[in-house]
């Protein structure tokens, strides 16, 4: 006698195929609903538009369709009250939804899944959850870029040492530097929205990977869910995975960024450098030292940047040499994508609080400027004005510097006659190219340092952003 064949299966959904039990231990390395079911919210907005759709085209009637609706009101209930009761043995987010809205309104409940696979749901789900994540991280790449726009403003005349090779090479103003950050996350805010474009496309109807004989309106799910248009390849729709590695691909470059500015907020701050202060909310001290402060913030953004690394290799690693088309290796797509979006929400987040608090240091930074004989170039370029050709100006600039660097003087505290030794050019105007100060502003040109660009550039970043803004939130309405 053939054995009963409820007493064998582990999941109902598919147990009808084998003839014992999955292993307690296989079935709990393969579930993943500890970690999927942070899909909760939005596995229940795809199957509302799946039951909608099944609806309108005669599959389901209105009466069955209202009961699944209503249905999955009571589970989404449970599921935001805390009370709903997770399954290891239903293995997944979608089961557990599934079972539970059986449980409330009967067989009905099981019709749900017409014309659907967990492969396409599952797809489906992921794009829903990251096009709601990419526009709160939007949201908040906006915000630090504000902070830093502003300060730059207001900061349009501080005037500090430009560096190359971590060497003192030429002033600049700090609010240049600033906007040089901005320019950077500009770039990364047009790689995100692009990114969101390829993620809102839908797979739903697409099923296990051959589409359906179902006659479903994916154009009528794509539009219920705000999607630009359904995938236009079934094998493709539920296989791809380039949306996640592009997300975090975008994820690194801005990690990568926020640790260039982290290690420069890091050595600012140090007795060193001494340019900048973080305020008491953002440092920490020792437990040993009292003295200190430590800029904690912008050490373990820098320190998380190889975290989100790490999970773009993963990622890559994983869809490397997959065949067609969905595999169980997929699951594995979810918790780095889940923790690369939970580091780079909180890094920009700890960022866009800190940026607008901090507090520069103009006196120090001054100083340093005028250590390293930083309008040394602008001696030359002074000298090639007067038609001294570019390299014989060059040999001058070295020999004064020479000459200063044995004196113990800039540029600007020798006299005019000490100046005059290495080129009979030089003359009093010279003074007006060797100040800081005339440095910059000689830098008068669109992306130069001088103060009035600086603040051009930023009510420029303002304006576009403010647009980028605009078209973003028509497009996140979708």
């Amino acid at each position: 006698m053939s054995p009963s064949p409820t007493n064998h299966r582990t999941n109902q959904s598919w147990g009808g195929r084998f003839s014992e039990p999955t292993d307690a231990f296989v079935a709990r390395f393969t579930a993943s609903v500890d970690f999927d079911r942070r899909l909760a919210l939005h596995d229940i907005q795809g199957s509302r538009a799946h039951a909608t759709m099944l609806a309108r085209v005669g599959v389901l009637t209105e009466a069955e369709r209202d009961a699944i609706l209503g249905g999955l009101d009571e589970v989404q209930a449970e599921i935001d009250a805390g009370t709903f009761a997770w399954s290891v043995a239903l293995e997944d987010v979608h089961m557990n939804i599934e079972a539970r809205l059986t449980d409330k309104i009967g067989i009905t409940g099981k019709k749900l899944h017409t014309g659907r696979s967990r492969n396409d749901q599952v797809a489906t789900d992921i794009r829903l959850f990251l096009r709601d994540e990419i526009d709160t991280v939007a949201a908040e790449l906006t915000r630090l870029r504000e902070g830093l726009i502003a300060l730059a403003d207001r900061e349009a005349d501080t005037i500090m040492p430009g560096f190359t090779h971590l060497q003192t090479a030429q002033p600049v103003t700090f609010g240049h530097h600033l906007l040089a950050w901005q320019e950077m996350l500009a770039r990364d805010q047009e790689r995100l929205l692009d990114c969101r474009k390829r993620v809102n496309v839908l797979p739903l109807g697409a099923a296990a990977l051959a589409g359906t004989t179902y006659p479903i309106d994916r154009h009528v799910t794509a539009e219920l869910l705000g999607f630009d248009r359904p995938a236009e390849n079934s094998l493709d729709a539920v296989s791809d995975r380039d949306f996640a590695i592009e997300f975090t691909s975008f994820a690194s470059v801005l990690l990568m960024h926020l640790s260039r500015m982290s290690e420069e907020l890091v050595l600012w701050t140090s007795a060193q450098f001494d340019f900048i202060d973080l305020p008491d909310r953002f440092c920490t001290g020792s437990s040993i030292m009292p003295q200190k402060k430590n800029p904690d913030v912008p050490e373990l953004v820098r320190g998380k940047t190889g975290r989100v690394y790490g999970h773009l290799m993963g990622l890559l690693t994983l869809m490397k040499s997959q065949p067609l088309a969905y595999n169980k290796d997929n699951q594995e797509d979810k918790e780095p994508l889940f923790d690369a979006l939970s580091t780079v929400q909180d890094c920009l987040k700890a960022f866009a609080d800190m940026v607008p608090a901090i507090e520069a240091k103009a006196d120090n930074m001054r100083e340093a400027a005028r250590k390293g004989f930083s309008t040394a170039t602008d001696l030359a370029d002074y000298l090639v004005c007067r038609g001294v050709a570019f390299r014989d100006a060059h040999e001058i600039v070295g020999q004064s510097v020479a000459f200063g660097i044995k004196e113990g003087k800039d540029l600007s505290e020798m006299s005019l006659e000490e100046l005059r030794q290495f080129s009979d050019v030089i003359d009093e105007d010279v003074f007006a190219v060797l100040t800081l100060e005339g440095s910059v502003a000689a830098r008068n040109h669109i992306g130069g340092t001088a103060p009035d660009q600086v603040r051009a550039a930023a009510q420029r970043a303002r304006e576009a952003l403010a647009a980028l803004s605009s078209q973003d939130g028509q497009g996140s309405r979708g």
